[in-house]
């Protein structure tokens, strides 16, 4: 839903990759946006209208993505797709951090900025299975995203180091990278990224997905 530059761009990526795809937008020049490569569907409409998403096909639909330019508009598109179609993907597109993290907690991910949205997007809406995002030269270091386990909310970055054996590399905290200090602490919202020696990047995911221990953080 939006067919600005960022819907544009991730609706020609996920065409370009196979997938079947309709994008809706109220107003159909924005449709000249997309390649002249793209094979799917231009539907005229606003996105949070029952009677649009059904012409879009969302009763068949994998995935859902709200990028129009308006929060309000994203968001209520998104829960409609999620609580009243059961769609199971659900990305919204939010420019104001501080509704994300309110609607992160609806369940709804949330994403900013034009090119680190298209990206996530696709990642998100595809479920690439390849976690590791950075390998140096050599082979011998790993940079993963970690999925962590609700109950490290408020742990110190060290505890979760500590934990897996592994270096937290960097945070991107409501679409913008971060780089932790000793004394940061994991927020809701954060996607966290390891880095770990060969070998021991899997069991650092695994552990990162477990409540940390008792003795953590004490």
């Amino acid at each position: 839903m939006g067919c600005g530059r960022v819907g544009a761009s991730l609706a020609d990526g996920l065409s370009r990759i196979g997938h079947d795809v309709a994008i809706i937008d109220r107003d159909s020049t924005a449709f000249n946006r997309l390649s002249p490569e793209f094979s799917g569907d231009r539907v005229q409409g606003m996105g949070f209208d029952r009677d649009v998403l059904l012409r879009a096909g969302i009763e068949d639909a994998g995935a859902f993505a709200a990028v129009s330019s308006g929060d309000n508009s994203n968001i209520i598109s998104a829960r409609l797709a999620r609580e009243t179609f059961g769609v199971e993907r659900v990305v919204a597109r939010i420019y104001d951090a501080k509704r994300a993290a309110v609607y992160e907690r609806l369940g709804i991910p949330t994403v900013a900025t034009v090119p680190w949205t298209t990206d996530r997007l696709l990642n998100a809406l595809t479920r690439e299975t390849e976690t590791t995002k950075w390998r140096d030269p050599t082979g011998t270091v790993a940079v993963v995203e970690v999925l962590l386990h609700e109950e490290w909310v408020g742990h110190r970055v060290t505890d979760l180091e500590a934990a897996t054996g592994a270096r937290v590399a960097f945070l991107i905290r409501f679409g913008t990278g971060v780089l932790p200090e000793p004394k940061s602490v994991i927020q809701a919202s954060d996607q966290v990224y390891v880095a770990a020696v060969a070998g021991r990047a899997a069991e650092a995911i695994a552990i990162a997905a477990l409540p940390p221990s008792e003795d953590v953080g004490e």
